[in-house]
């Protein structure tokens, strides 16, 4: 069984329909008996990084997941997920989880393409740059693109940790990863075939 974490942060829908798509048993919970009994964990979310951090702490899922993650299971986070993994965020000023160390900053508001400003937050479609051999990143080609929906993102202070970079006014890591643990700035369940390519890689994979 996988458990998606439930921690007020939406986008869980989605993921729970991609990961029954590619038939695996799922279930969206915040119960921690739940947690504790499935076989890995995928740790999805849209939102701000203090109010999440706030929920994880009441529901004492930030124990559970560093439970999991210490235990060696499978862990995926997802957008806001992938942040919050992190040692501290830009947004809110926020203490995060510390289970990869590292920091979240704000995309620059001035940012610019070939002499054309960006819009933040950044939407949209992306190529991403493979940068280390992972199994859940398996079949993912440079020219397959990932869907993207964010003002902020993830810098790990260890560069081995930055399996993947995609450019959006500048080179950010958009796949980081250590251990058990693998996490993407995009949405895999929004981004077509490469995206549950990348789903079906994670729910085999045991590191």
């Amino acid at each position: 069984m996988i458990a998606i974490l439930d921690y007020d942060a939406g986008n869980l829908t989605s993921v729970e329909r991609a990961v029954r798509h590619l038939g695996f048993p799922c279930a969206v919970t915040s119960e921690l008996s739940a947690i504790a009994a499935a076989d890995r964990i995928i740790f999805p979310g849209v939102g701000a990084a203090g109010s999440a951090m706030e929920s994880l702490k009441r529901r004492g899922l930030d124990k559970a997941l560093a439970l999991a993650v210490d235990q060696g299971k499978p862990v995926l986070g997802i957008c806001l997920g992938t942040q919050i993994i992190l040692t501290q965020s830009e947004e809110n000023h926020t203490r995060c989880l510390g289970l990869v160390s590292g920091r979240v900053f704000a995309f620059p508001p001035d940012m610019k393409e070939d002499g054309e400003r960006l819009k933040v937050p950044h939407m949209g479609w992306n190529n991403v740059e493979i940068l280390a051999d992972h199994p859940v990143l398996a079949d993912i080609r440079p020219e397959h693109q990932f869907y993207f929906v964010h003002s902020y993102y993830p810098q790990p202070e260890n560069e081995a940790e930055i399996l993947g970079r995609t450019r959006y006014g500048l080179s950010f890591p958009s796949v980081i990863g250590r251990k058990n643990l693998v996490a993407t700035q995009f949405h895999p369940e929004k981004s077509g075939p490469p995206g549950l390519a990348l789903l079906r890689n994670f729910c085999l994979w045991n590191p």
